[in-house]
């Protein structure tokens, strides 16, 4: 399918439009067995998953910006006043109340560490990183939430500073636009596209 046929959506007026083709299907392949009999067929799709972010998309143009943002709860009845969540969280989990949008950039480049990490060579079906995959969960100092992102640099450790680094040459407006690396990372190190 080409490029021009993909679904696409776009706003107007306040409203989702779609257009072009979201499914798209293959013609089947036969799967045989080493003796030569019928055992299935594949069944090839091609899906175009529309995934809308409401109230987070704040949080996602951030990172395309080099931005990491975080919430705070600024209701003075609420056990959690003063909180900040990383990840963004809409609304307070205590409270309900709408949070309010903090840049936490400044933050996370002073005091960001490895709370704790694994690393992976198996990873899902629709994995775009390289592999290891280096997954950290990353505390920063005041936040009682924890961030889980990838590092790209580097072999993690618990209590490792580290530092975020951001997709902004061309960003996805995923997860993928947010990154972590040791803190001292030569910038020369870092993955093409991403700055500090």
């Amino acid at each position: 399918m080409s490029t021009a046929e993909r679904g696409k959506v776009r706003v107007e007026k306040g409203r989702y439009r779609l257009d072009g083709k979201f499914h798209y299907g293959y013609p089947n392949d036969p799967i045989w067995n080493e003796d030569g009999k019928l055992m299935g067929v594949t069944n090839p799709r091609d899906v175009t998953h529309v995934h809308m972010y409401g109230g987070e998309a704040p949080f996602f143009e951030g990172l395309g910006k080099g931005k990491l943002l975080g919430t705070c709860c600024d209701n003075p009845d609420c056990e959690a006043d003063g909180s900040i969540f990383i990840p963004f969280r809409i609304h307070c989990p205590d409270c309900l109340g709408k949070n309010t949008i903090v840049d936490m950039t400044d933050t996370a480049r002073k005091g960001a560490t490895v709370h704790t990490f694994m690393t992976t060579e198996r990873t899902g079906a629709f994995n775009t990183l390289p592999k290891p995959i280096r997954f950290v969960n990353v505390e920063f100092e005041g936040v009682p939430t924890i961030l889980m992102g990838y590092l790209s640099v580097g072999k993690p450790e618990i209590g490792m500073k580290v530092v975020p680094i951001f997709n902004t040459a061309s960003p996805t407006y995923t997860i993928l636009d947010l990154s972590w690396v040791p803190d001292g990372t030569n910038e020369s190190e870092i993955p093409e596209g991403f700055t500090f």
